[in-house]
């Protein structure tokens, strides 16, 4: 068959609730969940946290601890008792105590909002969800690439691409060789088969138009990496 298929691994967005009175405080998590590749959703009143899980479990809780209506203290203890989705939990708090007690409540992590750092916080919600990922390896998604070298074509879980040949052929190249870095010079030469005579800029400005049209296959993040000094790779990363 003139069709080869490559399949890459490719998580999905992660969904994130967040549980945070201030408001302020929960639009700046957002903004940085949402940079990192996460979608995330924001409530403010702790007696809507338990509703808001039950109807759509998340795959992480970012969770303070002193909010109206229902403490993380509580959400958390009563949210042990049907689920085990990971819990960041988040405090003002610094004393050893109120860290041994989210713990024992069933909290996966205990961080202290002052000083309050976000991309602290993000970090460690990559680390939490790559363990969760490891210990139920089936959750994650496969995405499907396919290269027709009859019709010179390409498509990703069925779906075809509007590719010229240029971009066509370097898809080739790339996906064939997932983490391989070529040079401008080697992708140049798979431009075109009659050796005229083009800038390794062309290379660039194909590149650019590819990562275009990959990029809503693979939630936005880009899969075409440029190599500063050297070239491009193909490569599909984690959120």
């Amino acid at each position: 068959m003139p069709i080869d298929t490559f399949k890459f691994s490719a998580p999905a967005s992660a969904d994130i609730l967040i549980v945070e009175d201030e408001p302020k405080m929960a639009e700046l998590l957002q903004t940085y969940l949402t940079a990192a590749g996460y979608a995330s959703r924001w409530i403010s009143d702790g007696r809507e946290a338990l509703p808001q899980v039950r109807s759509r479990m998340p795959d992480l809780i970012l969770l303070d601890v002193m909010l109206p209506g229902c403490d993380g203290w509580q959400i958390c203890r009563e949210l042990r008792e049907f689920s085990d989705v990971p819990v960041l939990m988040l405090s003002a708090r610094i004393g050893e105590e109120d860290r041994l007690q989210g713990l024992e409540l069933g909290a996966d992590d205990y961080i202290c909002k002052t000083p309050f750092s976000p991309r602290e916080i993000v970090a460690r919600v990559k680390a939490m969800l790559r363990r969760r990922q490891r210990d139920t390896p089936a959750a994650a998604s496969s995405t499907a690439l396919s290269i027709d070298h009859e019709l010179h074509s390409a498509s990703i879980d069925g779906v075809t691409l509007n590719l010229t040949q240029q971009e066509y052929r370097l898809l080739k190249a790339l996906a064939a060789a997932p983490g391989r870095v070529f040079s401008r010079d080697q992708l140049l030469d798979k431009l075109h088969d009659d050796y005229r005579a083009v800038t390794d800029r062309a290379v660039d400005s194909h590149i650019k138009n590819l990562r275009r049209k990959l990029e809503p296959f693979f939630d936005g993040r880009n899969v075409i990496h440029a190599i500063y000094g050297v070239g491009y790779k193909f490569e599909i990363t984690e959120p």
